[in-house]
């Protein structure tokens, strides 16, 4: 049968840079922040990684997990932060757009939208070279790590760190834009449609 994928989309008018006070909030001045977000967290969503994470990068760096619920932020190593699940998507894109880094460490992702989320908001990613994951970045965008290799992943922070955000925030941008944009990708759909009805 033929095979016609078409990705799913993101507002790219609510994911987008975003200003915001985030990080004098936060007390995160001066430090290299990534974010993760899944709701609900579980292992499959590589939760134990970024636990792992934690304890292998210094205070310079700062983890912060969003989509938690009340119980697991309590359990949460000292290194990383824990926010609950929010329905506000322009929140959302204020945490993207304040990070250095989007991390996506999940085992199982039928595409990834968090990662291109964060994009749109001309942030770049890290993922694992697992699922859907590896085709949403570019060398441009971010980094395709080994799946729950945290020595090569800690490598891959440092890197993005020294080549800094500037250096990927217009590719990252510009490929949400052109790549994920709803309405581009809804349209697809309406296309497709067209075609098999003729």
């Amino acid at each position: 049968y033929p095979i016609k994928p078409i990705y799913n989309g993101i507002d790219i008018n609510i994911f987008k840079p975003t200003e915001n006070n985030l990080r004098e909030r936060l007390g995160l001045k001066g430090k290299f922040v990534m974010v993760g977000v899944a709701s609900p967290w579980y292992p499959l969503k590589g939760m134990n990684d970024y636990f792992e994470l934690s304890k292998r990068l210094s205070s310079d760096f700062q983890i912060i997990m969003i989509g938690l619920t009340p119980e697991q932020i309590k359990t949460l190593p000292s290194g990383i932060i824990g926010i609950e699940k929010t329905q506000n998507q322009r929140e959302l894109a204020e945490y993207y757009s304040m990070a250095d880094a989007v991390l996506n460490l999940s085992y199982q992702e039928t595409f990834g939208m968090t990662t291109v989320e964060g994009m749109a908001c001309a942030t770049p990613g890290i993922v694992y070279n697992k699922t859907a994951s590896p085709e949403l970045i570019t060398d441009e965008t971010g980094i395709v790590v080994a799946t729950s290799d945290v020595d090569t992943l800690v490598l891959a922070i440092h890197k993005l760190r020294s080549n800094s955000k500037a250096h990927y925030s217009a590719a990252c941008r510009n490929r949400a834009v052109t790549c994920f944009n709803k309405d581009k990708q809804y349209s697809k759909y309406i296309k497709l449609y067209e075609v098999l009805s003729d």
